[in-house]
């Protein structure tokens, strides 16, 4: 067990928090409620539906409205000069330990600026993505000037550390934590038997199951593509995709070309209670993700839940998904831009449902013993305290 550590007095600043839908979003909420009580104050976005999370929880929440004005140069400036003005309110009122920046911008700007302001360590995260689809202009030269300058980094995947590395972030100062799964809420044997019966699905067909924004670097278009393969092996299967996005409507022209589109099942948004069931719905769990245009997975948390949940999942060898989804043991990682290794990779698991009950109990092991939230938070926390002044 953990030795017990006293609540972190950290002012953060993060674009994103809930309601907000996301893998950061879970990640700073299910973090920081571990690391602190009422003196851990988060300045953040106010979003629809924002009033109902900040009443019951239990770090500070100061909600900001941040939108980007056209005439304004950078359009983001309003963001910037607001959110600093609230960070200096909340500072003015209250004792920190240390400043997290959740990004390197917009927060990570702000974020410095405070910690200098108070003389005290600046933590900020980075998730793979930023460093890969900000171009080279002045937006990517001031990101890679936030974490040259933060006293520490937190690095979501190997992937992700040695990017910054290339990219002339001391080693010394990135720190590599994974994020983590509510392994309390993703658990086996949720009941699952009505939301099977809500798509149609019958006795002796198998379910593929995805979860993510509907973009192309995810390859859920690759395993559409797939479904007439694993009919050809006599697979009788649904797939369900579970998430919002630009390539809704492609992904349905996709399917009606192909043959498939009753066996596409596009879910939009479910609700909290439901996604854990859906993952226990499912057979295997796939997000054969690819880099496109320099755009990649960073790490992928979606393939934590499904560990969590006792599945076997197939991930895309770019980006960090190797931290996510050891290949051969809890899963498979395939070459997102062949459809044919996807098609293999499923066949695979839902032909031999021996083999697919192994691995998908390999990876709830792993989920339960490396990457509870507790654990996450922990490491965290002794972050903060080695770089406390």
């Amino acid at each position: 067990m953990k030795p017990a550590l006293p609540p972190s007095r950290l002012l953060v600043i993060s674009e994103l928090f809930l309601p907000t839908k996301g893998g950061t979003t879970v990640w700073y909420d299910a973090v920081y409620r571990r690391m602190g009580d009422r003196g851990l104050h988060i300045i953040t976005a106010d979003v629809p539906n924002a009033a109902a999370i900040d009443r019951t929880h239990p770090n500070s929440i100061h909600r900001v409205g941040l939108k980007r004005v056209w005439w304004l140069k950078p359009e983001s400036l309003g963001m910037y000069v607001k959110m600093l003005g609230q960070s200096l309110l909340v500072a003015f009122n209250n004792k920190f330990d240390a400043v997290h920046g959740a990004r390197a911008l917009p927060e990570g700007l702000v974020a410095w600026i405070m910690a200098r302001l108070l003389r005290k360590p600046l933590v900020v995260y980075c998730h793979g993505e930023e460093l890969s689809t900000w171009g080279r202009g002045s937006k990517f030269r001031t990101m890679l000037w936030v974490y040259r300058h933060a006293d520490a980094n937190i690095a979501n995947s190997e992937y992700t550390l040695e990017e910054m590395v290339k990219l002339g972030v001391r080693r010394e100062t990135i720190t590599l934590i994974y994020p983590g799964v509510e392994t309390e809420r993703f658990r086996p044997d949720l009941p699952s038997e009505d939301l099977k019966q809500s798509i149609g699905l019958q006795t002796g067909q198998t379910l593929i199951l995805s979860v993510g924004r509907l973009v192309r670097r995810k390859g859920f278009d690759q395993v559409i593509r797939s479904l007439p393969e694993l009919a050809k092996q006599g697979i009788d299967v649904h797939y369900a995709l579970i998430g919002i996005g630009e390539d809704w409507d492609y992904l349905s022209e996709l399917a009606k070309e192909l043959g498939v589109f009753e066996r596409l099942h596009l879910l939009g948004h479910v609700s909290p209670e439901d996604l854990p069931r859906w993952y226990n719905a499912c057979n295997v769990f796939v997000m054969p993700n690819r880099e496109i245009n320099g755009d990649t997975e960073g790490f992928g948390m979606v393939f934590l839940e499904a560990a969590a949940c006792g599945k076997p999942a197939i991930a895309g060898q770019a980006g960090g998904t190797e931290a996510a989804v050891v290949d051969g043991k809890t899963g498979f990682r395939v070459d997102g831009n062949r459809t044919e290794h996807v098609a293999s990779a499923l066949v695979r698991l839902l032909g031999d449902s021996a083999l697919s009950k192994i691995i998908g109990l390999a990876g709830y092991n792993r989920a339960l013993n490396e990457f509870s939230w507790d654990q996450v938070a922990f490491k965290t926390r002794r972050l903060v305290s080695k770089n406390e002044k």
